[in-house]
């Protein structure tokens, strides 16, 4: 008789930790039962040990605008990433276009320009002082071939040997050295050169 009470005992209180749900429908019925509510109907959950209930409606829904959120917040990640790599993209396009300039105007003007004078910086392997630039590398190429031909403008420059970015350079103020075969070197800044 003691074991009979006490599985009953047993099953009545696995059956109350198990939970009670209420559920209300469109209609404002209530019902309560043993089982989750279907679909469509409000739903709470009633604990019956500390007589506290938990709307799961209220739930569902945090968890749904939680989840939203994510979603949104790894979209806008995803959406900055290709801007990024769509920034990088141009920028190397740009770069290249520029550099190709220089080593245009070296192939047509043998007399004026050591045929290394300009040589390409790639964006992936660039100097380290460059790389402190890598955002301005189309403007450094640009300025590169300007003040090659502004120094030899001068008179004063035989044969361009060499153009590079020099240490002079600041983030508002590149400097470019042209190095000559008549041994004079002519520091241009981009303030010198303007911004076309």
């Amino acid at each position: 008789m003691k074991i009979t009470l006490l599985t009953l005992g047993l099953l009545v209180s696995m059956q109350l930790s198990a939970g009670v749900y209420k559920c209300t429908d469109a209609n404002g019925n209530k019902t309560y039962r043993s089982q989750p509510c279907t679909e469509g109907q409000s739903k709470v959950e009633l604990n019956v040990k500390t007589g506290g209930s938990t709307d799961l409606n209220q739930e569902e829904n945090k968890k749904a605008l939680s989840q939203q959120e994510q979603e949104a917040k790894e979209a806008q990640q995803k959406t900055q990433e290709q801007e990024l790599l769509q920034k990088q993209l141009q920028l190397k396009q740009n770069a290249t276009d520029e550099s190709a300039k220089n080593q245009f105007l070296i192939k047509n003007n043998p007399r004026k320009f050591s045929p290394f004078a300009i040589p390409p910086y790639n964006l992936d392997d660039l100097p380290p002082l460059v790389k402190t630039y890598q955002n301005r590398l189309p403007d450094i190429e640009r300025f590169r071939r300007q003040a090659a031909e502004r120094s030899l403008a001068t008179g004063q420059c035989g044969r361009v040997e060499s153009v590079e970015l020099n240490q002079k350079s600041t983030k508002d103020a590149l400097v470019i050295l042209v190095d000559c075969s008549s041994a004079k070197k002519f520091y241009v800044t981009e303030q010198e050169l303007g911004s076309n």
